[in-house]
């Protein structure tokens, strides 16, 4: 387990795989609920193709993704929580727990939304810190989602505040289902709000080259796209996540 801080590499588009290439940061999304197994594995062989970081599903094709990208060196990501975060505690847990047994390296968890509009940290943190211990158990990474659109700008502080006291090793924007998505105001203010230790995850209506550059520029270390292929490409993307 290790914390991801703001690197320095090449973000221009590269087509294919290319360890400084901007596919580095992608996070290869399918998160829509009618996906099915041909979808999951064709993401999972345009992962490969281009060298994305992850491919990001739901917990269901966790195993499936996992077989698919053996020996690509690409990351299983899943979700928990997903997309609202109104999941009691213990739940998100064995959900987490069984996205990790299965094989995933990277779990994406949602927040108590309504804990962090009313400014309740101490909820935030117990229910980050559960997900976190059940998740580190097995060597994998914690990104916590903090739905950005929901949230003022002192509620994101008190939101990555708490995903840093829980040991949380990211922060994550948005689950795009929820409105809004990342922006580099956000993105900075995340940035400034953890510090250099933790990753930073823009997600949420990064659809081209020029999107995930300026979240790159605002601090973000990580980026959760279905427009990966578009991005690399220098293309615009067309997806709403």
């Amino acid at each position: 387990m290790s914390n991801e801080a703001t690197p320095s590499v090449q973000t221009t588009a590269t087509g294919a795989a290319g360890s400084g290439s901007i596919a580095s940061y992608i996070d290869h999304t399918l998160l829509k609920p009618e996906a099915g197994e041909a979808d999951v594995l064709k993401v999972c062989a345009e992962a490969a193709e281009y060298g994305f970081k992850s491919v990001c599903v739901n917990p269901i094709w966790v195993k499936t993704v996992k077989t698919a990208l053996r020996g690509t060196g690409v990351l299983t990501c899943s979700v928990v929580g997903f997309p609202l975060g109104a999941t009691p505690t213990d739940v998100k847990t064995f959900e987490a727990r069984g996205a990790v047994l299965d094989g995933a390296d990277e779990v994406d968890m949602v927040i108590n939304i309504a804990a962090a509009r009313a400014g309740d940290k101490g909820a935030l943190v117990e229910d980050i810190s559960s997900v976190a211990e059940a998740v580190h158990a097995s060597g994998a990474i914690l990104k916590v989602i903090i739905e950005t659109a929901l949230l003022t700008d002192s509620q994101k502080v008190t939101a990555c505040q708490a995903a840093v006291e829980a040991g949380a090793d990211f922060v994550k924007t948005s689950t795009g289902f929820n409105g809004g998505g990342a922006t580099a105001e956000d993105i900075a203010l995340m940035r400034a709000t953890v510090g250099p230790g933790l990753g930073v995850k823009a997600s949420g209506g990064v659809r081209s080259l020029a999107d995930a550059q300026a979240m790159i520029a605002a601090g973000a270390t990580r980026i959760g796209a279905s427009s990966g292929i578009a991005i690399v490409n220098g293309e615009q993307g067309s997806s709403s996540y």
